[in-house]
Protein backbone atom coordinates (compact mmCIF):
# COMPACT_ATOMS: atom_id res chain seq x y z
CA UNK A 1 0.00 0.00 0.00
CA UNK A 2 1.54 3.26 -1.10
CA UNK A 3 1.83 6.46 0.90
CA UNK A 4 -0.91 8.89 1.70
CA UNK A 5 0.46 12.40 1.13
CA UNK A 6 0.93 14.58 4.20
CA UNK A 7 -0.92 17.40 2.45
CA UNK A 8 -4.61 17.08 1.75
CA UNK A 9 -5.39 16.10 -1.86
CA UNK A 10 -8.30 18.54 -2.29
CA UNK A 11 -7.75 21.38 -4.72
CA UNK A 12 -10.47 23.31 -2.95
CA UNK A 13 -12.06 22.82 0.45
CA UNK A 14 -15.85 23.10 0.32
CA UNK A 15 -17.26 26.05 2.23
CA UNK A 16 -20.98 25.78 1.57
CA UNK A 17 -23.04 22.74 2.54
CA UNK A 18 -24.03 22.18 -1.08
CA UNK A 19 -20.37 21.83 -2.07
CA UNK A 20 -19.70 19.53 0.88
CA UNK A 21 -22.62 17.34 -0.15
CA UNK A 22 -21.34 17.21 -3.71
CA UNK A 23 -17.87 16.21 -2.52
CA UNK A 24 -19.41 13.46 -0.38
CA UNK A 25 -21.32 12.12 -3.41
CA UNK A 26 -18.13 12.10 -5.46
CA UNK A 27 -16.25 10.12 -2.83
CA UNK A 28 -19.13 7.66 -2.40
CA UNK A 29 -19.22 7.12 -6.16
CA UNK A 30 -15.46 6.63 -6.18
CA UNK A 31 -15.73 3.98 -3.45
CA UNK A 32 -18.54 2.12 -5.24
CA UNK A 33 -16.65 2.05 -8.54
CA UNK A 34 -13.50 0.79 -6.84
CA UNK A 35 -15.46 -2.25 -5.66
CA UNK A 36 -17.06 -2.77 -9.06
CA UNK A 37 -14.17 -2.29 -11.47
CA UNK A 38 -10.92 -1.79 -9.50
CA UNK A 39 -8.46 1.07 -9.32
CA UNK A 40 -6.97 0.65 -12.79
CA UNK A 41 -10.37 1.11 -14.44
CA UNK A 42 -11.40 4.01 -12.21
CA UNK A 43 -11.86 7.31 -14.05
CA UNK A 44 -12.94 10.79 -13.09
CA UNK A 45 -15.57 10.70 -15.83
CA UNK A 46 -17.12 7.48 -14.51
CA UNK A 47 -17.15 8.91 -10.99
CA UNK A 48 -18.87 12.10 -12.20
CA UNK A 49 -21.52 10.05 -13.98
CA UNK A 50 -22.13 7.82 -10.96
CA UNK A 51 -22.28 10.81 -8.60
CA UNK A 52 -24.63 12.69 -10.93
CA UNK A 53 -22.41 15.77 -11.13
CA UNK A 54 -20.70 17.56 -14.03
CA UNK A 55 -17.13 16.44 -14.72
CA UNK A 56 -16.05 19.97 -13.88
CA UNK A 57 -17.27 19.44 -10.33
CA UNK A 58 -14.86 16.54 -9.93
CA UNK A 59 -11.95 18.60 -11.27
CA UNK A 60 -12.88 21.46 -8.99
CA UNK A 61 -11.86 19.20 -6.09
CA UNK A 62 -9.35 16.78 -7.66
CA UNK A 63 -6.65 16.93 -10.29
CA UNK A 64 -6.84 13.22 -11.15
CA UNK A 65 -8.16 9.87 -9.98
CA UNK A 66 -5.24 9.31 -7.62
CA UNK A 67 -6.03 12.51 -5.72
CA UNK A 68 -9.62 11.35 -5.48
CA UNK A 69 -8.57 7.95 -4.08
CA UNK A 70 -6.18 9.63 -1.63
CA UNK A 71 -9.06 11.81 -0.38
CA UNK A 72 -11.07 8.63 0.14
CA UNK A 73 -8.16 7.18 2.15
CA UNK A 74 -8.05 10.33 4.30
CA UNK A 75 -11.78 10.04 4.93
CA UNK A 76 -11.43 6.36 5.83
CA UNK A 77 -8.75 7.15 8.38
CA UNK A 78 -10.80 9.96 9.91
CA UNK A 79 -13.84 7.68 10.18
CA UNK A 80 -11.74 4.87 11.64
CA UNK A 81 -10.19 6.97 14.38
CA UNK A 82 -13.54 8.65 15.13
CA UNK A 83 -15.18 5.23 15.51
CA UNK A 84 -12.43 4.08 17.87
CA UNK A 85 -12.74 7.27 19.92
CA UNK A 86 -16.50 6.68 20.22
CA UNK A 87 -15.86 3.10 21.38
CA UNK A 88 -13.26 4.20 23.90
CA UNK A 89 -15.69 6.72 25.40
CA UNK A 90 -17.99 3.82 26.35
CA UNK A 91 -15.34 1.50 27.77
CA UNK A 92 -15.02 1.01 31.52
CA UNK A 93 -11.65 1.66 33.09
CA UNK A 94 -10.50 -1.93 32.62
CA UNK A 95 -6.98 -1.61 31.26
CA UNK A 96 -5.58 -1.60 27.76
CA UNK A 97 -6.79 -4.95 26.35
CA UNK A 98 -10.37 -3.77 25.58
CA UNK A 99 -8.80 -0.78 23.82
CA UNK A 100 -6.76 -3.04 21.55
CA UNK A 101 -9.87 -5.13 20.87
CA UNK A 102 -11.73 -1.97 19.85
CA UNK A 103 -8.91 -0.99 17.47
CA UNK A 104 -9.05 -4.37 15.74
CA UNK A 105 -12.84 -4.67 15.76
CA UNK A 106 -13.37 -1.28 14.13
CA UNK A 107 -10.83 -2.10 11.42
CA UNK A 108 -12.53 -5.43 10.69
CA UNK A 109 -15.93 -3.70 10.59
CA UNK A 110 -14.64 -1.28 7.96
CA UNK A 111 -13.10 -4.13 5.94
CA UNK A 112 -16.50 -5.84 5.90
CA UNK A 113 -18.82 -2.91 5.29
CA UNK A 114 -17.13 0.17 3.81
CA UNK A 115 -17.30 0.44 -0.01
CA UNK A 116 -13.92 0.61 -1.70
CA UNK A 117 -12.03 -0.26 1.49
CA UNK A 118 -10.56 -3.45 0.09
CA UNK A 119 -8.56 -1.41 -2.43
CA UNK A 120 -8.25 1.94 -0.70
CA UNK A 121 -8.18 1.63 3.06
CA UNK A 122 -5.71 4.24 4.34
CA UNK A 123 -3.51 4.37 1.23
CA UNK A 124 -3.78 4.08 -2.54
CA UNK A 125 -2.67 1.22 -4.84
CA UNK A 126 -0.64 3.34 -7.26
CA UNK A 127 3.03 4.18 -7.85
CA UNK A 128 4.55 5.98 -4.83
CA UNK A 129 4.97 9.72 -5.26
CA UNK A 130 5.30 11.07 -1.78
CA UNK A 131 8.17 9.27 -0.05
CA UNK A 132 8.40 7.16 3.09
CA UNK A 133 7.51 10.05 5.44
CA UNK A 134 3.89 9.77 4.28
CA UNK A 135 3.61 5.98 4.81
CA UNK A 136 -0.06 5.28 5.63
CA UNK A 137 0.65 2.65 8.28
CA UNK A 138 2.89 5.12 10.08
CA UNK A 139 0.11 7.72 9.91
CA UNK A 140 -2.33 5.18 11.35
CA UNK A 141 0.16 4.30 14.10
CA UNK A 142 0.58 7.96 15.09
CA UNK A 143 -3.20 8.40 15.36
CA UNK A 144 -3.62 5.18 17.36
CA UNK A 145 -0.73 6.05 19.67
CA UNK A 146 -2.41 9.34 20.53
CA UNK A 147 -5.74 7.61 21.19
CA UNK A 148 -4.14 4.92 23.34
CA UNK A 149 -2.01 7.39 25.29
CA UNK A 150 -4.94 9.69 25.98
CA UNK A 151 -7.27 6.88 27.04
CA UNK A 152 -4.66 5.15 29.22
CA UNK A 153 -3.15 8.37 30.59
CA UNK A 154 0.29 7.53 29.20
CA UNK A 155 2.96 9.55 27.47
CA UNK A 156 2.89 8.97 23.68
CA UNK A 157 6.65 8.46 23.51
CA UNK A 158 8.81 6.94 20.78
CA UNK A 159 8.78 3.48 22.39
CA UNK A 160 4.98 3.31 22.42
CA UNK A 161 4.67 4.67 18.88
CA UNK A 162 7.22 2.15 17.58
CA UNK A 163 5.37 -0.75 19.21
CA UNK A 164 2.05 0.45 17.80
CA UNK A 165 3.62 0.80 14.34
CA UNK A 166 4.91 -2.79 14.44
CA UNK A 167 1.47 -3.99 15.59
CA UNK A 168 -0.20 -2.03 12.78
CA UNK A 169 2.16 -3.48 10.14
CA UNK A 170 1.68 -7.03 11.39
CA UNK A 171 -2.09 -6.63 11.66
CA UNK A 172 -2.28 -5.17 8.15
CA UNK A 173 -0.47 -8.18 6.67
CA UNK A 174 -2.36 -10.79 8.70
CA UNK A 175 -5.74 -9.19 8.02
CA UNK A 176 -5.05 -9.51 4.30
CA UNK A 177 -4.43 -13.22 4.93
CA UNK A 178 -7.71 -13.54 6.85
CA UNK A 179 -9.70 -11.93 4.04
CA UNK A 180 -8.00 -13.99 1.35
CA UNK A 181 -9.12 -17.09 3.20
CA UNK A 182 -12.68 -15.85 3.73
CA UNK A 183 -14.44 -12.80 2.20
CA UNK A 184 -15.75 -11.92 5.67
CA UNK A 185 -12.40 -12.54 7.37
CA UNK A 186 -11.54 -16.06 8.53
CA UNK A 187 -12.64 -16.17 12.22
CA UNK A 188 -9.81 -18.45 13.31
CA UNK A 189 -7.17 -16.21 11.73
CA UNK A 190 -8.85 -13.12 13.22
CA UNK A 191 -8.51 -14.66 16.68
CA UNK A 192 -4.84 -15.35 15.99
CA UNK A 193 -4.43 -11.69 15.03
CA UNK A 194 -6.11 -10.64 18.26
CA UNK A 195 -3.87 -12.92 20.31
CA UNK A 196 -0.78 -11.62 18.51
CA UNK A 197 -1.71 -7.98 19.18
CA UNK A 198 -2.43 -8.66 22.85
CA UNK A 199 0.79 -10.62 23.42
CA UNK A 200 3.03 -8.20 21.55
CA UNK A 201 1.64 -4.98 23.03
CA UNK A 202 1.79 -6.42 26.55
CA UNK A 203 5.54 -5.69 26.40
CA UNK A 204 4.90 -1.95 26.48
CA UNK A 205 1.38 -1.64 27.93
CA UNK A 206 1.50 -3.97 30.97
Amino acid sequence: MDPVPATHPLRRTPVQQRSADRLARILEACAELLDESGYENLSTRAVAARAGVPIGSVYRFFGNKRAMAVALAHRNLDRYTDAIADRLATLPDAGWRPVVDAVLDEYLAMKRTVPGFALVDFGVPSPPEDGPAADPNRTVAVRLTQLLATHLDRTPDASLERAVLVAVEATDALTKLAFRADPAGDPAIVEEIRAMMQAYLARVLD
